[in-house]
């Protein structure tokens, strides 16, 4: 059996940094998360704080080190399964990678063991520092590693010289012009991300009437915080769209499932057909999509069309991953906006129902960020760099299409493995709940405000 060495390459691509990118996500928004916990406590000195972070902590080292072990791997796949990307960018993506491992990375896993470990051994000031540092390293990742991408989508501040990119300028390549929006849509999705799990698991402590302080400060907090975010991402988002009207076109068309060129309907269903160029099965509001992408009834919109076939992505995944994101959005939206009208008119109260939506909804987040990473990589197809250099030129000669199947299948054991291990840990962590020294009265929390307890 003849194996596709570039199709294999791309699935493992896929897998792998699909697999990756669910840890980062989270470790950014726990990162930020206990900022605040740490730093609450040391301005109140309230017990819940401390205990908080303490439980919090223990789940963004599980999530680290599962990140930083999936994460290792995708240098060594760039080498052996894509060795022309590698040696046609490497200069302008090599150093970029250097520097969010010589920043990022270094504060992370310089500060993390103080973070984990330095409770009773450094004062609380030098303890929350170690903190921030972790969380200024999770901040820095998502920075340098969203700068490299995004200069795939839009590549800037170069010169292409003997088959090779070579930077001219790297304020340009570094702050190319998708790269803020592309951040912003990360960093908000993550802390977006991060509140529902954390919701999720208060609400499941207050289903099950345990630990009942704790869920119950926590969960308000995080229905809270997602009220904020959602409206926030949904603003983003439209940025971000209007960013990739600009500079890719052809991927927004093939995630409205736009085909002809000129005034564009907004599709709420359909079924695109890669062959015949066209849509079966459309419902859609006319002329709606050009009013959302450029202000403008008659606004005019690039249509697939418009480059020959062999330049279009293939529509469908970009179309439903892109819809699948929107959903998602949507339902957090609803999920937090209701949350925070019950704090406001029911002080609070939440119905049985209401939680189990917020557990079930734990997920919501992740699934989001994957359907719009799947957007954003299969709507740049055929290009690794947009209209410079194809993907079918960045997989290495020498791969063959056995050698990719095996590795592939490796993969796929060992990080199965990896994930089934997290879970098992993470699963262990939640049942296992908060310290015990959580207050579970007014009285007993009153009594509990001295730091020198937990010093």
């Amino acid at each position: 059996m003849d194996f596709d060495p570039l199709l294999l390459s791309r699935i493992q691509f896929a897998f792998t940094i699909a697999f990756h990118i669910l840890f980062p996500t989270f470790t950014m928004g726990l990162g930020l998360f206990l900022i605040y916990l740490e730093g609450q406590w040391l301005r109140t000195h309230d017990a819940f704080f401390l205990d908080s972070a303490k439980f919090w902590s223990k789940i963004f080292a599980l999530s680290f080190g599962t990140g930083v072990v999936s994460g290792v791997v995708l240098s060594y796949e760039i080498g052996l399964n894509w060795g022309e990307f590698s040696r046609i960018t490497g200069n302008v993506l090599g150093p970029i990678m250097s520097y969010e491992v010589l920043t990022a990375f270094f504060l992370e896993a310089g500060f993390l063991g103080i973070m984990l470990f330095g409770w009773n051994r450094v004062g609380p000031k030098l303890h929350y520092f170690a903190t921030v540092m972790v969380g200024l390293g999770t901040f820095l990742s998502a920075f340098w590693i969203l700068s490299a991408n995004s200069w795939m989508h839009t590549p800037d501040g170069f010169r292409f010289e003997d088959g090779q990119f070579f930077v001219t300028s790297w304020w340009e390549a570094v702050f190319n012009p998708s790269f803020p929006y592309r951040w912003a849509h990360m960093l908000n999705a993550s802390y977006l991300t991060t509140t529902f799990v954390v919701a999720g698991i208060a609400a499941w402590y207050l289903l099950r009437g345990r630990d009942q302080e704790f869920a119950r400060r926590t969960f308000r907090a995080a229905v809270l915080t997602a009220a904020l975010l959602a409206p926030t991402q949904i603003l983003i988002g439209d940025l971000h769209g209007l960013n990739t009207l600009h500079h890719q076109p052809v991927k927004v068309a093939a995630m409205e499932g736009h085909w002809e060129t000129g005034p564009a309907p907004f599709t709420i269903f359909a079924w695109p057909d890669q062959e015949a160029a066209e849509n079966h099965f459309e419902i859609a509001v006319p002329y709606a999509g050009s009013l959302i992408l450029t202000h403008s009834l008659e606004g005019e919109v690039t249509g697939l069309k418009s480059v020959p076939p062999d330049e279009r992505p293939y529509v469908p995944i970009v179309f439903f991953s892109f819809r699948l994101m929107l959903a998602l959005g949507g339902l957090m939206l609803i999920l937090a906006w209701y949350g925070a009208f019950c704090i406001w008119r029911r002080h609070g109260e939440f119905n049985p129902w209401y939680l189990r939506a917020m557990t079930w909804a734990s997920p919501a987040g992740f699934i989001a960020v994957l359907a719009g990473w799947v957007t954003t990589e299969a709507g740049r197809q055929p290009w690794t760099v947009h209209d410079l250099l194809r993907t079918s030129d960045s997989v290495s000669p020498s791969l063959t299409g056995a050698e990719a199947a095996i590795s592939l299948t490796l993969f796929a054991i060992v990080y199965s493995a990896l994930f089934g291990a997290f879970l098992w840990f993470l699963l262990f962590m939640v049942r296992k709940g908060p310290d015990d020294r959580i207050p579970r009265t007014d009285e007993e929390r009153l009594d509990t405000r001295s730091p020198a307890i937990y010093g």
